[in-house]
This record gives structure tokens, C-alpha cells and sequence, in this order.
């Protein structure tokens, strides 16, 4: 890896480190929740299949998202709208797979496309489809994190499995109501507690690179709440067409 792919990718980390603080600011800070209780489905679900199929595959490139199973959010919960051939699997996630801290976690306008590879698809994806369908059954937030944990600690849910990553390179992703917030990056899902050296900054004055340090980001998504996962972040400095995403 080459001298400027790093300083990108750094720079990437930053800007994403300054996303992540400002789109998922724990409750307390807030004076008020935005959005304390779910809203009307009909305001989670997206009128037109097709476009969500094809918002869906904005998540990666055409290379991978072509061959990609599809999945879309009906009004008895996510499925498959397209049979794919790939293993990799592609769908737009809703405000409630944000930390169950998040005061946006019930967002009716979260549109947050994805691409998980088949090992995700094995392993994290179940506990999206479980999330979902807790919300769709009228569990409240609390309820719904309860039963996670409950599953978990019952090993109804698959254990994460080696290798398991995702693309969200989607330039028509809403991901919050804060602005700035739409980077293009990839997600990597390790246990809980593994030590890749992320969200570590250099602090020496001898440095050249305006914001050195570790290229990897530790999101706050997942990481034992309750979810045993740990998901480090990576900016890519590109959209999933191509074109070059603002650092």
C-alpha cells in the first residue's frame, strides 16, 4: 500500500470518526428524543420495490452487488426480492439496527443501504432479520434489545463466523439527521474485544500528515449491546460507482 493510499484512507478514518461522534451522541446529551417511539410502518417502508432494489445494490460496486441476493422491507418484515447467485446479500437497513442508545434509533427516514458477504449473510444478517421482526411484532426498544440478549445467551443466534464484512458505499444513504454524515466505508465484524489498534491517533509533534493515525474506526454499533461483535470501519474514498467520495 502505497504512501497516498494510506494518507487517504487516514483521512477517511478522520472524517468518519468525526461522523460517528456527531450521528450517534448518547441520549443523555440530548434535551429531548427526536423520535422516542416508532412511527407509523407504512413511514419505514419504501412505496416502489424496484427502487428499493436498486437502492439496495448502491451499497457496493456492480462487481459484487450484480450477483447479489436482494432483500426489501415488506410489511411483514425483509424479503427476498431478488435470488442471487453470489451469496453476497444486499438490502436497505432502518434506523432500528443503530445502537439502542441512539436517539434516532426509531428514524423513519433512515434509508441505510448494504452488502454483506456470505459470511455476514450467515452470521450478522440473522440478527438484522430478529431485530426486524421483534419491531414489526410491537416490541418496544427495550423489549426488542431484551430479546437479543435472551437469544443470544440461548445460542439461537448463529455465532459470528471468521471473514465476515460488508460494503456501505452508497451515495444515496441517509443515515441520520445530522449532516455530513453519508461516508463511504466498509464494516468488518470481529468478536468482542479483539484489539486491531483502532481509534488510535499519533500525538507526537514530529509528524507530517495532518491527521495521522489508525486507519480503522471502532463503530459503536453492536460491541456487546448486546450484541457480542465488534465492527471496525474503513473509509474507502470512493462510491460504489466509482466516483471519488468527499473526505
Amino acid at each position: 500500500m502505497n504512501r497516498k493510499l494510506v494518507r487517504i484512507i487516514a483521512l477517511g478514518s478522520f472524517a468518519l470518526v468525526v461522523v460517528l461522534s456527531t450521528a450517534w451522541p448518547a441520549q443523555a446529551q440530548d434535551t429531548k428524543t427526536p423520535y422516542p417511539s416508532m412511527a407509523p410502518l407504512d413511514q419505514y417502508l419504501i412505496a416502489d420495490r424496484n427502487a428499493e432494489i436498486a437502492l439496495a445494490r448502491t451499497a457496493a460496486p456492480p462487481s459484487i452487488s450484480r450477483d447479489a441476493i436482494v432483500m426489501v422491507l415488506g410489511s411483514h418484515g425483509y424479503e427476498t426480492a431478488v435470488e442471487g447467485k453470489s451469496g453476497f446479500v444486499c438490502m436497505v437497513e432502518r434506523a432500528w439496527m443503530n445502537p439502542f442508545d441512539s436517539p434516532e434509533f426509531w428514524n423513519p427516514k433512515n434509508r441505510s443501504p448494504i452488502c454483506l458477504n456470505p459470511p455476514a449473510a450467515r452470521t450478522v444478517l440473522p440478527i438484522t432479520l430478529m431485530r426486524t421482526k421483534l419491531v414489526f411484532a410491537g416490541k418496544s426498544k427495550d423489549e426488542v434489545k431484551e430479546s437479543i440478549k435472551a437469544a443470544i445467551e440461548k445460542k439461537e443466534l448463529p455465532a459470528l463466523e471468521a471473514g465476515a464484512m460488508s460494503y456501505m458505499m452508497s451515495k444515496d444513504a441517509y443515515l441520520t439527521d445530522k449532516g455530513g454524515h453519508n461516508m463511504a466505508h466498509l464494516m468488518f465484524y470481529m468478536p468482542l474485544g479483539t484489539v486491531w489498534g483502532a481509534n488510535l491517533v499519533d500525538s507526537s509533534n514530529n509528524v507530517s500528515e495532518p491527521f495521522p493515525g489508525s486507519p480503522l474506526l471502532l463503530a459503536p454499533s453492536y460491541k456487546g449491546n448486546p450484541e457480542p461483535i465488534d465492527m471496525f470501519l474503513m473509509g474507502t474514498g470512493v462510491w460504489s460507482d466509482g466516483t471519488a467520495a468527499p473526505m
